[in-house]
């Protein structure tokens, strides 16, 4: 099989742990940006290309690290030319345009994975395994908590622009919480203190509840607090048996409370692999390209976390929960990835 070339569009912060993971699969890698490109090119052996379009004439696959207001933009004109594309989170501003373009990937037929890397994290996909394994019996609350330094680039403090605390880093959790307990049913939100004239504060802090249709209550907090603070997340699953929780401020390892059988030892699972989740992630993506697969995320899971956060922004705005009609939050995780793209999928 010919070597796999790679077209990195654009160069901040994220674009290194893409292409730390690029490297490491041996492709033939390609960069263009705004700022920053010539650096990538020089430390990961990169071709420095002038402009987008001529980045996309040269390559098999799009990878996308740009503003998230320029992402629908850029994987559409990836689209058309028929290349395979992989999106930062989130995979657009609105989930009207997360559906445009999924529905475009559908026409032409070619792979788009949304890069929602939680679901690469090892402790994460254990509580998923657990919840499955019925390790807490019938689901019933979950807590997810992700507090961090807020970013230093201007374009995250403007919701108009995509960015915002629930756009940007809670967007992570919303998608776990709907990987756990599947589509959601209303949203309520709350941000203190509040935007104003499309100015994220900072220090910042969010809280949103989901209630999903199972009936399963979702609670989410994300913050962004003073430079130098260290990144903290949490998330706790809790059901009729037992509950399964992570803390990344305690240690590395899931610990489980659960009902035990009698007879049996405490149940400890193992831990999660060293092998970086970006890396993981993009494997993955590749391989399903490869292997005409499913892979972990699926477009439509990229458009239903979109939605929620549009709808938290929404609830803010009005003071009220806001109902998210069935077909907007389809991100019913037993539903499979299609190794093509379908029309299907473009509709959910």
């Amino acid at each position: 099989m010919s070597t796999l070339t790679v077209g990195l569009i654009g160069a901040g912060g994220i674009s290194r742990v893409h292409a730390d993971a690029w490297r490491a699969l041996g492709v033939r890698g390609y960069v263009t940006s705004l700022d920053g490109a010539e650096e990538i090119a020089a430390e990961y052996g990169f071709e420095l290309v002038a402009d987008v379009d001529a980045l996309i004439e040269l390559v098999d696959l799009v990878d996308i690290v740009t503003p998230s207001s320029t992402h629908a933009d850029f994987a559409l004109r990836a689209i058309a030319r028929g290349r395979d594309v992989i999106c930062e989170k989130p995979l657009a501003a609105t989930a009207e345009a997360a559906a445009e373009v999924t529905a475009a990937a559908a026409r032409a037929g070619v792979r788009l994975f949304p890069a929602h890397v939680v679901r690469y994290m090892g402790e994460y996909a254990q509580i998923k395994a657990g919840i499955e394994a019925g390790r807490v019996g019938e689901l019933a609350v979950q807590r997810f908590s992700r507090a961090g330094s807020a970013p230093q680039t201007g374009w995250f403090f403007s919701e108009r622009a995509g960015g915002g605390v629930i756009r940007d880093l809670m967007i992570h959790d919303i998608d776990q919480a709907l990987w756990f307990a599947g589509p959601v049913a209303s949203v309520y939100a709350v941000q203190n203190p509040p935007t104003v004239d499309d100015r994220v504060p900072a220090p910042v802090t969010a809280h949103v509840v989901l209630t999903h249709r199972n009936g399963v209550l979702s609670h989410l907090h994300a913050s962004w607090v003073q430079p130098g603070m260290p990144f903290r997340t949490s998330v706790e699953v809790a059901g009729s048996a037992g509950r399964l929780r992570y803390d990344s401020a305690e240690d590395h390892t899931l610990r489980t409370d659960a009902v035990v059988p009698e007879g049996d030892a405490d149940y400890l699972p193992p831990m999660s692999p060293e092998e970086s989740p970006y890396y993981a992630e993009i494997a993955d993506f590749v391989a399903a390209i490869r292997e005409g697969r499913a892979a972990r995320v699926a477009p439509a899971d990229g458009i239903a976390a979109v939605a929620v956060a549009e709808a938290a922004y929404a609830s803010i705005a009005s003071g009220s929960a806001v109902a998210l009609p069935g077909e907007t939050t389809a991100a019913d995780s037993t539903a499979p990835d299609p190794a093509a793209p379908a029309t299907e999928e473009a509709t959910r």
